[in-house]
């Protein structure tokens, strides 16, 4: 008997603490934030008056002439947005110019940004909080907003993530590779590429110019062709969701697209009417970003589309980076 019951107690135990860890894993995974790296950012403003002695030392070194550089990049950049043609769908100055246009495609609403630049230092992507790190989330328009973006979406959602490349902006944060994953790798000439992780490695990409790497997928177009098959789902669940994605046309010309969805106004896409619809417009290589819920687009100040989680309220899924259009 007293066997028995100590065998009770150790099964009451042993349960107790599988609990206690399997709610510390979903706590850690999905909850808690950990900052590995804060992103520097250059703000005039703020910036102190310079001594004489302090104007002596950037004289003595490189600090003066870089600080100019950036400063004149700067006020040049803004400039520019200052002088730019603006309209409530469309954006151009010398640099940058973006169309914005509804399409209703399998019942649902489609929203197409159609994307010019004169270089790729215009196509970026920045960080919640400006910050590196686990489950560390903003709004995309308000991280659009920080970094000043003409135009963003949603991007791969890396901070949910143990694994998968992360190479934002030319830095290489993450190179733990995640099998089989497939990645859009965005190069310095703007050119896109699709490669699979266990492929390659983060600091090969690097060394061979990725300036970005996006890790969500799957890819939806390649060399022109749909790459997905019908069936094919994230989570292998076919279901029609809010969905975002990227694609390119042509040398510095792409697509940003974001469609609604789980509502009665919107149906959402599936994988497959997604690729299609990219191909229909043109797009040689497409790839998927993070969807559902996440699914925004902002674009001169403004959340265009409708996000929503469940179809019950519009309003925007806090999210760990985006991908943007801007100086």
């Amino acid at each position: 008997m007293g066997f028995l019951k100590k065998k009770f107690l150790w099964a009451i135990v042993y349960a107790i603490l599988l609990t206690s860890f399997t709610l510390y894993v979903a706590l850690d995974t999905f909850v808690i934030t950990r900052v590995y790296m804060v992103i520097p950012s250059v703000d005039t403003d703020d910036a102190p008056e310079s001594s004489e002695a302090d104007s002596k030392a950037d004289i003595d070194g490189e600090n003066a002439d870089e600080s100019s550089e950036t400063i004149s990049e700067q006020d040049d950049a803004s400039r520019l947005t200052e002088s730019a043609a603006v309209t409530h769908n469309s954006y151009s100055d010398q640099n940058i110019s973006i169309t914005i246009t509804d399409y209703r495609e399998y019942d649902t609403t489609i929203y197409v940004a159609d994307v010019y630049i004169s270089s790729a230092e215009y196509l970026q992507t920045a960080f919640a909080q400006n910050s590196y790190g686990q489950n560390i989330t903003e709004k995309t328009s308000v991280i659009a907003e920080a970094n000043s973006a003409i135009l963003a979406i949603n991007g791969d959602y890396y901070g949910s993530q143990r694994k998968g490349y992360v190479i934002k902006n030319g830095e290489l944060y993450r190179e733990t590779s995640s099998s089989d994953q497939e990645d859009l790798v965005i190069l310095e000439d703007g050119s896109f590429e699709i490669i699979t992780e266990s492929e390659v490695s983060a600091s090969a990409l690097l060394e061979n110019g990725a300036l970005q790497v996006l890790s969500f997928g799957p890819a939806l177009v390649m060399n022109s062709a749909v790459s997905v098959s019908e069936s094919e789902e994230v989570g292998k669940a076919k279901a029609s969701n809010p969905r975002t994605a990227i694609g390119i046309v042509d040398d510095l010309h792409y697509l940003f697209i974001v469609s609604d969805g789980r509502t009665d106004e919107s149906e959402g896409l599936t994988l497959y009417q997604l690729a299609e619809f990219m191909q229909s417009l043109g797009a040689g290589i497409a790839y998927n970003l993070d969807g559902g819920g996440s699914s925004t687009m902002y674009f001169s100040g403004e959340v265009i589309n409708n996000p929503t989680s469940n179809g019950n309220s519009i309003k925007e899924r806090s999210v760990s980076d985006i991908v943007y259009i801007g100086y």
